[in-house]
């Protein structure tokens, strides 16, 4: 998926966490050949190319954009699956896939750990005994530093912003990349949605402050591109803030 993954569990000695880890590995890579976009030969680049039907696909492609027209519909049209024109439902695909990863360890035992991908988290249990997880969410603007720190137990953490991609993200509305955030932060139950409506919360820019507070279980913290910040109103009871 073009990006980096890693695996925390805390559960160390527990049989079975080495077939586990194996096991979720195996998942992800699954999931790359078969929804990469940079992969001419995946079963996403053929679908996109008409040189397949959605019929002839796995079970899980259609399962992924039945999740890309809920975060379309939820967000107004802010998030979509061909950004462009081409059809890329990676917005929805990792937070998805690292979900499912999340699940093959606990039912392997793992009641405890964190599955990381490209710095969007699924967070299970606890860190250690009392004490919850710590995410930092990394400054945009100021490399180096951290934004804030998410705390919490059984929380799933997504970032999307300019600081590693620069300007990737379009408003489907317009046409034009989204240049108003630098970066905004969510924080819900499920990787799968809080990533997906992340994406779209970036495209709308300050118009996400009112949105996310009309989503249920999600809250947002967000850097803007002059430095300034905001976030929704329980934020701060999950995270510490460093300005």
């Amino acid at each position: 998926m073009g990006t980096v993954f890693s695996f925390d569990v805390r559960d160390g000695g527990f049989e079975g966490v080495e077939l586990a880890i194996a096991e979720a590995v195996e998942w992800l890579h699954r999931v790359d050949e078969t929804f990469s976009t940079y992969r001419p030969e995946s079963v996403v680049s053929r679908l996109d190319r008409g040189e397949i039907t959605l019929a002839g696909c796995p079970p899980e492609v259609a399962e992924v954009l039945r999740l890309c027209d809920e975060a379309s519909r939820v967000s107004r049209g802010y998030f979509t699956s061909h950004p462009g024109g081409r059809l890329d439902p990676s917005a929805v695909v990792k937070g998805w896939a690292i979900e499912r990863a999340s699940r093959i360890l606990t039912r392997a035992g793992a009641a405890n750990h964190c599955v990381n991908g490209g710095g969007d988290v699924r967070l299970t249990g606890s860190a250690a005994s009392g004490s919850p997880w710590r995410v930092g969410i990394a400054h945009p603007l100021r490399p180096g530093e951290l934004a804030a720190v998410v705390t919490g137990r059984d929380l799933a953490v997504a970032t999307s912003g300019t600081a590693e991609r620069g300007a990737h993200i379009v408003d489907p509305h317009t046409g034009r990349p989204a240049t108003a955030l630098a970066s905004i932060t969510l924080i819900g139950e499920s990787l799968t949605m809080t990533d997906a409506y992340a994406t779209a919360a970036f495209a709308m820019g300050d118009a996400a402050r009112d949105w996310v507070r009309e989503l249920e279980g999600f809250e947002a913290f967000a850097v803007t591109a002059s430095g300034s910040t905001w976030h929704t109103g329980d934020f701060p009871k999950l995270a510490i803030l460093t300005d």
